[in-house]
């Protein structure tokens, strides 16, 4: 396996940018990176590689959906990301990655994750944002409005990637994790810090969707009742909840339709082991869907 270091003391590369671009495709690369803050927009299309944090590590930028680009048009949702992983293997382990851009209300989507991977694991991993911190594709076949999905790969097939999040924290407000990918997250603790929504998935409904296991929910400051646990991006999305601790934020019906197509609600799949929200709970075993997400991986 390559080694590269990334840091401002010696390492090989000043930037993490660099450090990637110097990857070739095919090559399987372990890049560990020294305590610090990196202020760059990162993009990776690498077939297997790893980024390491050696400590503190934090990835900051600051893109916003509703910034004006040179053409005239929105940056849009899919430009904004921080970090973007296309390839077949990933792994992250002790990394923050962060989108300044501010409150949904004002900045609109902005990403701090971009996932496009086809496994993907994340370990002790920090995501910050507000509205749409961490996406995890494929991206639905249509989009709702021109352009709506303007970036990396908004033409490309569509496929179903996998995603394995153990530990870290994800920070965020509307639709703040979202996605067509399947993806277990393991006690991961999710803090709201708007009133919103925790997820949006849009997978189908042959797919395993989201499943949060041992997870905590908690928040900012916000009032009883203002954070949703899902409303589906696309009429089949899919969610799950087991062994999870929720704070009084998380609003008791747990579930909300998408504005202006409540009449899709019914095709959605939520699922908890919690009778908080008032859903009896389904034959669907929850933790066979971890498993066969972890299979995947090799884990």
């Amino acid at each position: 396996m390559l080694e590269i270091t990334v840091g401002h003391s010696g390492e090989d590369y000043w930037t993490i940018q660099e450090a990637l671009d110097a990857v070739p495709y095919n090559t399987e690369a372990m890049v560990l990176i020294s305590p610090g803050e990196y202020r760059e927009k990162l993009f990776c299309d690498k077939r297997a590689i790893t980024l390491k944090g050696l400590g503190s590590v934090s990835v900051v930028w600051d893109d916003a959906a509703r910034t004006i680009m040179p053409d005239g048009i929105k940056r849009g949702t899919f430009r904004t990301y921080t970090a973007f992983f296309s390839g077949e293997e990933l792994h992250l382990e002790n990394i923050a990655f962060c989108n300044e851009a501010g409150c949904g209300k004002t900045a609109g989507q902005a990403l701090a994750l971009y996932l496009d991977v086809d496994r993907a694991y994340l370990e002790n991993v920090e995501l910050f944002g507000h509205q749409d911190t961490l996406f995890l594709a494929p991206l639905p076949e249509k989009e709702r409005e021109a352009r709506g999905f303007y970036g990396p790969r908004f033409k490309s097939p569509r496929k179903l990637n996998t995603v394995y999040m153990r530990g870290g924290r994800i920070w965020g407000g509307v639709d703040f994790i979202f996605g067509g990918a399947d993806a277990l997250f393991d006690n991961v603790e999710i803090i709201s810090n708007e009133p919103g929504y925790v997820c949006a998935p849009s997978g189908h409904g042959s797919d395993i969707g989201l499943v949060f296991r041992n997870c905590s929910f908690r928040c900012e400051n916000l009032e009883d009742g203002s954070v949703y646990l899902m409303r589906p991006w696309r009429p089949e999305g899919r969610a799950a909840f087991a062994g999870c601790t929720y704070g009084p934020h998380i609003a008791p019906e747990g579930f909300s339709p998408w504005h202006g197509l409540e009449d899709e609600a019914s095709m959605a799949d939520f699922r908890t082991d919690s009778d908080v929200f008032g859903r009896e709970y389904q034959s669907d075993d929850i933790g066979e869907d971890a498993r066969r997400i972890l299979s995947r991986l090799g884990l």
